[in-house]
Formats: C-alpha cells, structure tokens, sequence
C-alpha cells in the first residue's frame, strides 16, 4: 500500500495560475511562490465584496479516536466531489504545524486520494506564515522584557506578564524556562516559557481579523502584562502594533494550492483547536464564498469543540452564516466509544457500535441546536460490515439526519459523489436557520454553563476559587462581554478524556480564565490543557529523511 507522500509525490499537479483559472482569478491577482503555491492579493476581495457569497459547509466530527476519523480527508473528498456533480468548489483548511509533523500526530494535508498537495511544502515551511507569526509573537515578548530594563516607565510588575514566547515545535523543556541571567547586561531575570506557535493570541487574531489594519488593531489590544497597581499592560502600550502588522504583511494573503484532482484549496492559519478557536483565516473564508459556488471547511476536533468555536466565535466575528454541515464518524471509532478494545475495532459489533453511537447523536442535537442543517458522513474502512453499516445508516435516520457512506481515502472525489448530491440537496431545499448559542452580553459565568449544559450535556459548572477571583476582575475591567473558547480534552464531550461515548451526570471544572484580548475572547480552562507538547519517545522525525535526489521519504 502506498504513503500519504508517495500519492502524493505521483500527483499530476497543474501550475496554480491554471487552478486560479478555475475560480476567476488572474496571474495579476497571485503572489507566485514557485509553480504550485501562490497567495492571493486581499485586493481581490475587495473587487467582489458586492458579489453574492456561495454555500458555506462546515466539516466536522464525533470526538476523535485512536481509531481515526478522517475529518480533512473527508473535507478535500467532499470538495472534489462537488466538482465532479458540477459544482464550483474550494477546499479551506488549517496550515499544519511543524510540532505535530515532526511528533506523533502528523500532518493536516489529509491522506490517502484526497490530499492537498504539494503536501511536503504545506506540512513544513508552506509560504512561511507560521514563522511571520513566530517572530511577531516574539518580538512582543523582547519589546516587553526591553522596556522593564530600559527603566519600566510603565510600571510593570515582572511577576504578572502573562505573555510567553513561542516556537513552531514540540518542546517540553521550554514549557518553564528563567531569562535575564548573566548579569545586568543582560535584561531583568523573571520566570518565562515558551508555547506552540499554534497557541499564539498573534494566531488566533490572524485568524479573525478581516484585513491588515483590524489586525494592526486587535493586536494593539492584546493584554501582554500587568501593572503594579493591576491594571492591563497593552502591546500599544510598548507601540509594537505597527512593527507586528509590518512582519504579517506578506502572511495576511491568503495561500492558493490544489487537491489531488486540482480543486482549488485556500489554506491560511491554524490556530490552536484548545487555547484559541481552532479554524482556518476568515480572510480566506470569506473569500472562498465569493469565488466558488461552494465552500467546504473544517473545524478543529470534534463538534463540542470545532463546531461550537466555529458558530460561536468565528461566524459571529465574520458574519457567517453556515448552510449545513457534515459530521464525519467512522464505524471503527463509534466502537471505541462504545468499548470496543483497540486491537478488536475491526471484528463485528452492533452492541459497542450502539453504545458508541450516542456520541455521534450528541453532535447531531448539537449541530441543529445552532439551527445548521447536519448531514453525517460515514468514513468507510474495508472492516465496516453491511450490518453495522446499514444499522448505523438506521440509527441517524431516527436521530434526524441522513447519513451517506464516503470512500475519499481510497477513491477520491468519486467517493464522495453522493455525499455531495446530500450537501446539495440540503442547501437548496432546507433552510439555515443559523444562531449562536449566547448573547456576548450575558455573564461570565452565563455563557460558561449554557455551554457546558447545552453543548457537553453537563449537569453543570464548579469553578475554583481562584477562578471566580480572576473572572471578578475581567468583569471589573469591563472585559468580559466576549465570546467564551472553552479549553477542553477532545477525547470526550466531558472534561475527563476517559468518559466516552455521551457522559451522564457529570458537571464541567473550570480551573482557570484567560483573556485573549487582541482576538476577542476569554479561554476557560477545564482539565491540563497542554499549550507546548512534547514529542513522544519515538518522534516522526526520527523516520523522515530527504535522499540525494531530492525525494522526501518518511513524512506520513
């Protein structure tokens, strides 16, 4: 059986000005890097702002398994599949993050016969947003640490600066770290760390931002420290705004590639699915609605954490209005979740697979709680049985929603032909009554629970005491009418990875809350949320290698 990489490696790829082509774009409109990757000039947008957007799907799915799911390979699937019924499509995706490439996750190019490629460029230095974001991020932190050795005009007090730095790899010594040792030369030592670029508020703001200048904006508000008095520390307050905006410059375009088949494909961003909101740019969203017919894009994790983020955060800051969306299950994964043993995922099991199918019910009541019309889609893998299939087929059928078999692995777009006429079928003939969950404008504590009851099934919230403290004063600071972005395990809807299928009877923790300022929300804490991973005892990289020719070997 072929790799990811070598499928990808025997794609017959068109130049990208020949994709562009496909959505009414000219070579005048690209930023060519190479024959097949290229960003497109923000100008565009503007020329067809006026124009009508096309449908928006979301891709999502039940909380993710050992067993795998498949959510970006069944979002570039069902993109190819839409070309081939005759409609204008485009795939929009996260960029992959150099950490889980070289540790144990691996890429976000998808897999098998619906990639994006060139998959190597896209899984490593891509264009080079993520190092435009790295550098931004930490030219904060030196301005920051600079000012306290300059003489700390402003007062700061160097036990709460509450912005680390950040690097685009798993490294886990670095979650602690001292700086300014060596003496005075050398800076005002103080406790520090470094996160994932992933987790970067400088992320998240570049995911939600509409242009340059709202991005010059929000990062300008990004709360970076604070005073010894207690009053917020701004990035304007060290005047680093505009220095940020000039490294983001280039970064802000979106990025133009193909699928596998040659659907377009706008990859930008990819925020952390945990600290921040866990969905690809809203510049390149938004312009995929005004040049193709369809969009198909994906959230982070499962729909108590992806889907929840997108409606609540992303379509609320952008205006958005999703028409439908997929929820991807697998039979092997609903078995987990009903009990099914590892190494027994792929033996028939109608009693694990019914027990693991509240799951995916949970996040069909979620999806239509938002008012979306859902369309699950089922990933098959060659050990499905037609009784397990046609049961599973059966039991969404009675919770309200179709569900329609998928093969993109193995068949590409032509295996998602059918689950495109669904999408099809359900735009035009159902209405998206699309509303977020909460008014902004509700407590702290309000939009906590409704979350945690309505989304997750809690019974409810405890919050720790020195939480309560910290949601007093943003409350105090008026900061607190913003979104919530609930920083959860997605292995379960509860906090507690080890509670599968739909948990009874539990009530949701939140141990910490933090303002995410610049981006416009709050991140509430529940459980460890691990905001710079580790690589594991056997890392990707130790299997990757590039050989004389130039052949890359190894990478997924």
């Amino acid at each position: 059986m072929k790799t990811d990489v070598q499928i990808a490696q025997e794609a017959k790829m068109l130049p990208i000005t020949e994709v562009a082509k496909k959505i009414g774009l000219e070579e005048d409109d690209l930023i060519l890097y190479g024959k097949y990757k290229a960003k497109v000039n923000l100008d565009v947008y503007e020329r067809l702002k006026d124009k009508e957007d096309g449908k928006l799907i979301l891709v999502t799915a039940i909380n993710p398994t050992p067993a795998g799911e498949g959510k970006t390979t069944m979002n570039n699937g069902l993109s190819m599949g839409l070309n081939k019924i005759g409609k204008t499509a485009i795939t929009a995706l996260r960029e992959p993050s150099l950490g889980p490439s070289f540790g144990i996750k691996g890429g976000a190019a998808g897999g098998g016969y619906s990639q994006v490629v060139p998959m190597e460029d896209i899984n490593l230095h891509f264009t080079g947003d993520f190092h435009a974001i790295t550098t931004a991020h930490n030219l904060i932190s030196a301005l920051l640490d600079n000012h306290i050795h300059q003489g700390n005009e402003l007062n700061i007090d160097p036990r709460r600066i509450v912005w680390k730095r950040v690097l685009d790899m798993n490294d886990r010594a670095l979650r602690n770290i001292v700086v300014g040792l060596g003496g005075r030369s050398n800076g005002v030592p103080r406790e520090d760390g470094f996160d994932i670029t992933v987790a970067s508020e400088i992320m998240a703001i570049f995911c939600l931002a509409k242009d340059l200048e709202d991005l010059k904006e929000r990062v300008g508000n990004i709360i970076v420290a604070y005073k010894y008095d207690g009053s917020p520390v701004y990035v304007k307050d060290l005047k680093a705004q505009g220095a940020v905006a000039l490294l983001m410059k280039d970064a802000i375009h979106p990025n133009l590639v193909q699928t596998l088949e040659n659907t377009p494909a706008l990859i930008h961003g990819g925020p952390f699915a945990n600290i921040a909101h866990g969905c690809n740019s809203l510049i390149a969203t938004r312009l995929a609605l005004k040049l193709a017919e369809y969009t198909v894009t994906e959230a982070g994790f499962g729909a108590d954490l992806g889907a929840e983020k997108f409606f609540n955060i992303k379509s609320r800051f952008g205006g958005l209005k999703p028409n439908a969306a997929v929820i991807v299950a697998t039979v092997r994964a609903l078995k987990h979740h009903g009990g099914a043993k590892k190494d027994e995922l792929g033996v028939e099991n109608l009693e694990a697979l019914e027990k693991g199918f509240a799951n995916l019910q949970k996040h069909i009541e979620n999806v239509n709680k938002f008012g979306v019309p859902a369309v699950v889609a089922i990933n098959r893998f060659p050990t499905d049985t037609e009784k397990e299939l046609e049961f599973l087929i059966s039991k969404c059928k009675e919770a309200g929603a179709d569900a329609v078999l998928a093969e993109v692995w193995a068949k590409g777009g032509e295996g998602a032909v059918e689950l495109a006429k669904k999408v099809v079928e359900i735009c035009e003939s159902k209405e998206s009554n699309f509303k977020p969950l909460y008014d902004v404008n509700e407590s702290i504590k309000d939009k906590i629970e409704k979350i945690a009851k309505e989304v997750y099934g809690a019974d409810g919230v405890e919050f720790t005491k020195s939480c309560e403290k910290k949601i007093k004063q943003l409350e105090e600071l008026g900061l607190d009418k913003k979104p919530i972005c609930m920083a959860k395990t997605q292995y379960s809807l509860s906090d507690d990875p080890t509670l599968l299928a739909r948990p009874e009877g539990f009530k949701i923790t939140v141990r910490d809350i933090r303002i995410s300022n610049g981006a416009g929300f709050m991140v509430a804490l529940t459980g460890e949320i691990m905001t710079m991973p580790g690589l594991p005892k056997v890392p990707a990289a130790n299997n990757i290698d590039i050989k004389e020719d130039g052949e890359i070997v190894g990478l997924f």
